[in-house]
């Protein structure tokens, strides 16, 4: 007879053991390949037999009672996938406890797993002040455990979800994306333009939608979409781009880090080989040298698809990590993520060499379009930009325009972008010129705005009808996400600037912005 522990590593779920209303239950990991479980043999806790009829096993697909394999019946437990073992009956005492469980599996035959888990604290019941859940169970996303949460959170707290409990999505589609789901948080959606880009991917008119609660935002931006495509439209252009992580790698003296670098060149080949075997998206553009002291920072950069990358860089350099702290013996202390990377933050690294794409909206307007629709110069606004970059550097601010995290976020939120990632997005260079013919160049480069047509929310019902709104759901279209955000940002800057140069900013606030 094998034990598990002898198939897989891991396969218990530490810290999984838990009661619940009535029983308990624990959770249980998939091997490295499907097994059939042809029957139960038992189940102990502290040496006390489970009787079978009262140990239900919940997979993907359903579930089933323990008692029903003798008849003949088995159970798949897919490979990698969570099973979660529940016992009904009286919960378990706090503190630890010991779990026997035996099976008969194909194609490895009897298998035994032991493991010790702890009850943490005061055994549950219906009454006690624990979210209900089933962790990590595709049981947990059905309408009576989120109906259980909407009743544990209107007892908590007194507040009846009438709305938080009403949505149209399938929670089952929400899997990975959150935890504990109750129901949803709805976010006003207004449609902007139409604004002409005429880009290298976003080529057209394009409706733009914006999840916002601030009001008089998508006058604001539809206003200005408005200016610019009368104008011709906007230029966009995409410049760079790239996912990266960052490990530091620690060593006796700085001498020892420089000639690091020289070995990690060396052997680039060998540590791409090792990064690119864990995905088939992820490719290693290049590796990125920076010392200190004696330390040596390693800035991993990849190309991701259509995908913003961060969990698959993630993975990837941790292969190429583990790959030289086995082949480098000189490496002392090392950490897979230095802070360098600064993932959900600003940097000056990343306004140099991009987290995401670097991105340029640029547009030239006449000045009459300027003084019959906006009722501002030409002038007055070059001249504003100049006065607010002293602002900009006084304050030591990353952006010396205006507001264009008000256009990412909105975009953000409708299309299913993880919105953290706006951080990075608040850096951005505004220029304005005025030409010879008095009309305003204006333009605007955000040097790490991370976007995605794949993963993460982008899947979710609300998310991709807006993304297919812009028409970026499909293969090959993070690109041309970039490119609408980026012009949706130039609409934004250029309204705003007017409205404060003309001095209509308060008042249109007044009329749009406030809840009265």
């Amino acid at each position: 007879m094998l034990s598990l522990s002898g198939l897989a590593d891991g396969l218990y779920s530490a810290g999984s053991l838990a009661n619940d209303a009535d029983g308990f239950a624990f959770t249980l990991m998939g091997a490295q390949a499907d097994v059939r479980v042809q029957r139960v043999l038992y189940l102990r806790v502290d040496d006390s037999p489970v009787p079978l009829d009262a140990v239900r096993v919940d997979v993907d697909g359903g579930s089933h009672l323990a008692a029903e394999l003798q008849t003949g019946q088995f159970i798949v437990l897919p490979r990698r996938q969570l099973a979660r073992i529940h016992c009904a009956g009286a919960p378990l005492a706090a503190g630890p406890h010991e779990i026997r469980v035996r099976i008969d599996t194909a194609p490895f035959g009897e298998l035994e797993l032991c493991a010790t888990d702890t009850i943490g604290g005061t055994p549950a019941t219906a009454t006690t002040r624990r979210i209900p859940n089933d962790k990590g169970a595709a049981r947990d996303y059905t309408a009576e455990m989120i109906g259980a949460r909407q009743r544990f959170v209107e007892t908590f707290t007194g507040v009846a979800l009438r709305h938080v409990s009403t949505f149209s999505v399938d929670p089952q589609e929400a899997r990975g994306n959150i935890e504990n789901f109750t129901g949803v948080a709805q976010v006003p959606l207004g449609v902007a333009g139409p604004l002409r880009i005429n880009g290298e991917h976003a080529s057209g008119d394009f409706l733009i939608p914006l999840a916002t609660t601030e009001g008089s935002l998508v006058a604001s931006y539809s206003r200005g979409m408005k200016v610019l495509s009368l104008a011709g439209g906007v230029t966009t252009t995409i410049s760079g781009g790239g996912m990266q992580r960052a490990p530091v790698f620690e060593f006796a003296t700085a001498r020892e880090a420089r000639d690091f670098i020289g070995w990690v060149d060396e052997h680039l080949p060998d540590i791409r080989a090792q990064a690119e075997a864990t995905s088939h998206v992820a490719r290693l553009v290049r590796i990125e040298p920076y010392l200190s002291n004696r330390f040596a920072f390693l800035r991993f950069s990849y190309s991701t698809g259509d995908a913003a990358g961060q969990n698959m860089v993630g993975r990837a350099t941790y292969a190429g990590y583990q790959w030289i702290l086995a082949n480098n013996p000189t490496v002392r202390r090392a950490y897979l993520e230095s802070n360098f990377a600064t993932d959900k933050k600003t940097s000056h690294v990343n306004v140099l060499h991009p987290r995401g794409k670097r991105v340029t909206a640029e547009a030239t307007i006449p000045r009459a379009l300027l003084v019959q629709h906006l009722r501002v110069e030409p002038e007055q606004l070059a001249h504003h930009w100049a006065v607010a970059n002293v602002g900009a550097l006084l304050s030591g601010a990353n952006n010396n325009g205006l507001h264009s995290v008000n256009a990412i976020t909105a975009l953000f939120i409708a299309t299913g972008q993880d919105v953290a990632n706006v951080a990075e997005g608040t850096a951005a260079t505004v220029y304005t010129e005025l030409t010879a013919d008095q009309s305003l160049y204006f333009s605007i480069t955000i040097p790490s705005l991370i976007v995605a047509t794949h993963g993460g929310g982008t899947h979710l019902a609300t998310q991709r009808e807006c993304l297919r709104m812009l028409g970026c759901d499909g293969v090959g279209t993070v690109e041309k996400l970039a490119e609408i955000v980026v012009a949706t940002v130039l609409a934004g800057e250029l309204s705003l600037a007017a409205a404060i140069s003309s001095h209509e900013w308060v008042s249109a606030h007044e009329k749009l912005g406030r809840n009265r």
